[in-house]
């Protein structure tokens, strides 16, 4: 998740520029080139493949100073392949674990999005809806009303609510528990960004909203409903949704590391509070069960045609290709068509990737959000040689 000027809190397409070069810790430069595969080795003919990946993540590691960075790549056939690059502690120097957990900030709003379009699809939820439905008179602020803003409007950020990650600080992201109502309390201070349904404005408001919907209509915490309705239902071993005051990482992991400033030095950012994500980004992953998340959601195994339609039903987000439909986006790729995902920030990690129609899948994850334009572009680019090569 990503708010527009904060670096803790932000969204999955961010603009931003303006870090000075580092010099590398002597850790990354001796763990350059460090990779790992799958139990099915690569055939010769799709060499060029892994070599690309790896090449993209030594690149992120040596020319855009990220400790580590960690790739999952599944070909056609479902073969998997699995990449790092760097440290993963710059203390210990340590390598990075194959596959290992990072939080995966915003991806989260494509589980969020699942569980809600779900329960459309179980007539417990109208697209169309306002908010006020389920949770009356809640909604209120200055050019902001629950009677105008629809559900559809939440999951595709066209609801003009202001951002809350923008007015809380890193420190305070890091070490304070959140309720979902305090977030929402804090964005309601301000006034909106924009009339509903007027304009595209990423905002992680909508999707505190839309969880707080969720728990209304079902009775349950979220989290619970995430679990029960996506996470166990595909078996995704490494995918969970911590616990209140659960700041640690739960199985192996690569250590996590925030600028702020930009040009401020690494501070190790793994343990930290991630309630001010909740269900805009608390959830902590892998590559490969992202990549089976998403191959699964395409494959329609977690929701109706009827929904998957809805959510693959895109406006223009930027300048840059991306889309944005109901908690999913899609970008254009350099060899034609394109891939479906999200992405994601949170202090300590960015994550990228997706799925393509006919069955391809990449996640990258490197462990600092990148804090300018060419950095956040080469971890696109990897994801694009992963998925093109």
């Amino acid at each position: 998740m990503r708010a527009q000027t904060r670096q803790g809190l932000r969204s999955s397409t961010r603009q931003q520029g303006g870090r000075r070069r580092r010099a590398l810790p002597a850790a990354v430069a001796v763990a350059i080139g460090v990779m790992t595969l799958g139990a099915l080795a690569p055939p010769a003919a799709s060499a060029a493949r892994p070599d690309a990946v790896q090449q993209s993540l030594n690149m992120l590691v040596r020319d855009d100073g990220m400790p580590a960075a960690l790739a999952s790549v599944q070909d056609r056939n479902g073969r998997i392949r699995t990449y790092t690059a760097g440290v993963g502690d710059l203390t210990t120097g340590s390598k990075v674990p194959r596959d290992g957990q990072v939080r995966i900030g915003s991806n989260t709003k494509a589980f969020t999005a699942v569980v809600v379009l779900q329960l459309v699809g179980e007539g417990k939820i109208g697209l169309d809806a306002t908010v006020d439905t389920y949770l009356p008179g809640l909604v209120r602020g200055k050019g902001i009303d629950g009677r105008r803003i629809t559900v559809r409007q939440l999951l595709q950020h066209t609801s003009g609510l202001p951002e809350y990650g923008i007015h809380v600080d890193d420190d305070e992201i890091r070490n304070r528990y959140f309720e979902p109502r305090e977030l929402l309390d804090i964005a309601l201070r301000y006034k909106a960004d924009a009339a509903p349904g007027t304009t595209w404005g990423y905002s992680n408001t909508n999707y505190v909203l839309a969880g707080l919907i969720v728990q209304k209509v079902t009775g349950r915490p979220l989290a619970e409903e995430m679990d029960r309705r996506i996470i166990k239902r595909i078996g995704l071993r490494h995918t969970y949704f911590p616990t209140p005051g659960e700041m640690t990482i739960r199985e192996p992991h690569p250590q996590g590391y925030h600028r702020n400033p930009a040009d401020g030095p690494l501070r190790d950012f793994t343990e930290m509070d991630p309630s001010a994500g909740w269900a805009a980004g608390q959830l902590i992953s892998t590559n490969s069960d992202l990549n089976r998340f998403f191959t699964a959601l395409l494959a329609g195994r977690l929701l109706p045609a009827a929904q998957l339609a809805e959510m693959r039903t895109t406006v223009p987000a930027g300048t840059s290709g991306l889309r944005y439909g109901l908690g999913l986006t899609s970008r254009p790729l350099s060899c034609g068509g394109v891939y479906w995902g999200h992405g994601g920030d949170i202090a300590g990690y960015e994550t990228r990737g997706g799925v393509t129609d006919d069955g391809r899948a990449a996640n990258v994850a490197v462990t600092n959000i990148p804090t300018d334009e060419a950095a956040t572009q080469h971890v696109k680019d990897a994801v694009d040689r992963a998925l093109c090569g």
